[in-house]
């Protein structure tokens, strides 16, 4: 279809050539981030860096982590979405290190699993949906930064949030994919659809992550409230 797209069946995905483009723009993305923190932290006006070497490091393992788990796939459905446990790094550095990092870090996690992980799609605006905005939504549990109990608020604020872009993206976009019968239901209205197909796999993931987090929270607890980063 084009450079960097392919369409096959309705379905679009990345070319060779749109994969290196973004792989790419991620590291130029990445290099910026490096020069600001140095060119900030050589400021004698400014006392602290606004991105440390060390909030670099963890956002690399945690989208790492993040995208090796995503394969790890407990249930998959068959029109995207499955159940998987790579929401929990990318709220656990969302919560650690606020709102922007981890925007941030959802939105390129939501890159690399369009790129990498088989996304389905069916136009320009469910990848901008499905991808780049319902992970990058994710992001949103960093509101929680700091917060007691801030990764499981967190965990509810940015599953909500990635599961309405779904409902909203899987009901208009996606509305003529709807099946006559889902969950042994006759399907009449594509919001119910949606409200059905997302959920079946959301609600797990919310529910696995809180569970993580919570078996993890004693342990881990300076560390989910950000109390070793100075």
């Amino acid at each position: 279809m084009s450079l960097f797209l392919n369409k096959e069946d309705g379905y679009f995905s990345l070319t060779t050539a749109g994969e290196v483009a973004v792989i790419i723009l991620i590291a130029v993305l990445v290099i910026l981030t490096a020069v600001i923190s140095t060119r900030v932290k050589e400021n004698k006006d400014q006392k602290k860096s606004p991105f440390s070497t060390k909030q670099l490091v963890f956002s690399a393992v945690a989208l790492a982590l993040g995208f090796v788990t995503s394969y790890i796939k407990i249930v998959n459905m068959p029109w995207g979405g499955s159940i998987v446990l790579a929401m929990v790094p990318i709220i656990l550095f969302s919560v650690r290190w606020g709102l922007g990092s981890g925007l941030l870090a959802g939105f390129v996690f939501g890159v690399l699993q369009f790129m990498f992980d088989g996304g389905f799609a069916i136009g320009w605006q469910s990848i901008i949906g499905d991808y780049l905005l319902a992970f990058t939504v994710l992001g949103l549990a960093g509101l929680m930064k700091g917060k007691k109990l801030g990764v499981f608020w967190g965990t509810l604020i940015g599953g909500v949030a990635r599961f309405l872009v779904h409902y909203v993206v899987g009901a208009t976009i996606w509305a003529a994919y709807m099946p006559d019968t889902f969950f042994g239901m006759t399907m009449t209205s594509p919001w119910i659809y949606s409200l059905l197909y997302n959920i079946a796999y959301m609600g797990p993931n919310i529910i696995i992550t809180l569970v993580i987090f919570g078996l993890l929270y004693v342990p881990m607890k300076k560390y989910m409230l950000g109390q070793d980063i100075h």
